[in-house]
């Protein structure tokens, strides 16, 4: 995951955790587009695809564990089965512990939020289908990579390899054409089948990858989809990051929930006693930000694998072009946009941390 931009790095700066996921960085380089000889046809500058500072997911989650266990309850292995709204709070009942009352509940849950089907009920169709899916691993390094990345694409499918720091293992992205996940398709066996269907024939070293799949031990698999709701909120329910506007590639996930999760708490501080006038300024700041930001996840399955011949020729094109010197300036301010297209709220210095807290 990756955070670009004056936005996401004032939001960090003021949480006190910049410094601390800058020692963390994968310090990723370009990542080139190959072709079926493994020749390089553009190489891709890491702002593009690694921003100005990316680390892995795990490490981001560690981080944000230990800076607040000892003020934050956590039930791991959980989850809410009913909520319901009283005058004075929410009652929630849960999978495995006792049910609880809360002040106020904040939706955190991903793309398919837990919360967010209870809140506005599961037949509440909010994810909208963008003609791809994707299957993601650790693989051994196979392919010498360090620090840096490729990505070989044919029409209707693709493959990115990466290495970070850890000169072992690269994580390989599948990308292909296909329709929405079932509720049981997106087991580690069915995305081993469904790259094997999707990928036979494949040219450059996309055989090799895949047998590679049927080894590995974290497989994810999912369809490129886009959350959009009418509302953020209802009642003392309020949903947060990929439950409210999430996109499952593209739509800069964790920088965008960490910016809305400053805003939600400055708004809920300047108004403690009236959620629903702070719920409402957080939706009104959030939403023009958020949502264009989802168009990311709109064009993702198109850059990784465009569906025809004459399309995977465009994009080719397109990048060469785009990554040539005297565009270099423009193709920055590109790649950088959707990021900066916000003025973070100053909350009278409300979130002010010193650095290493």
């Amino acid at each position: 995951m990756d955070f670009r931009g004056p936005v996401h790095r004032s939001v960090l700066e003021r949480m006190g955790l910049w410094e601390a996921i800058h020692e963390r960085r994968t310090r990723l380089g370009t990542q080139a587009l190959l072709d079926a000889t493994g020749r390089t046809l553009v190489d891709l500058p890491a702002l593009m695809m690694s921003g100005d500072v990316e680390l892995q997911r795990g490490d981001l989650c560690q981080l944000l564990f230990e800076r607040t266990r000892e003020t934050v309850e956590y039930l791991f292995g959980d989850a809410p089965t009913a909520l319901r709204e009283t005058p004075s709070g929410v009652e929630v009942e849960f999978e495995q512990h006792a049910p609880r009352r809360f002040d106020l509940v904040v939706g955190a849950d991903g793309l398919r939020s837990n919360v967010r089907s209870l809140l506005f009920g599961a037949a509440h169709d909010c994810l909208r289908h963008h003609g791809y899916r994707v299957v993601g691993c650790t693989l051994p390094n196979a392919l010498g990579l360090r620090q840096r990345g490729v990505i070989y694409s044919e029409p209707g499918r693709g493959v990115s390899v990466t290495s970070a720091h850890d000169v072992e293992q690269v994580r390989a992205l599948f990308v292909f054409t296909g329709a929405p996940l079932g509720p049981h398709e997106r087991s580690p066996a069915a995305a081993r089948d469904a790259v094997s269907a999707a990928f036979a024939g494949a040219g450059w070293k996309t055989r090799q990858l895949v047998e590679g799949l049927r080894e590995a031990e974290d497989v994810y698999f999912d369809a490129v989809g886009s959350v959009r709701l009418a509302r953020y909120s209802q009642g003392r329910v309020v949903l947060l990051g990929d439950a409210a506007w999430g996109g499952t590639l593209g739509g800069q996930g964790t920088p965008l929930a960490m910016v809305g999760a400053y805003v939600l708490a400055g708004e809920l501080l300047a108004s403690p006693e009236a959620h629903t006038d702070a719920f409402a300024r957080f939706e009104a700041r959030l939403r023009p930000y958020a949502t264009p930001a989802q168009d990311g996840a709109k064009r993702v399955g198109g850059f990784f694998a465009p569906r025809t011949r004459p399309g995977l020729f465009l994009r080719n094109q397109f990048y060469r072009m785009l990554t040539s010197k005297p565009l270099e300036r423009a193709f920055e301010k590109l790649v950088t946009h959707a990021a900066n297209a916000f003025e973070l709220p100053e909350y009278g210095g409300a979130f002010a941390t010193p650095q290493g807290q």
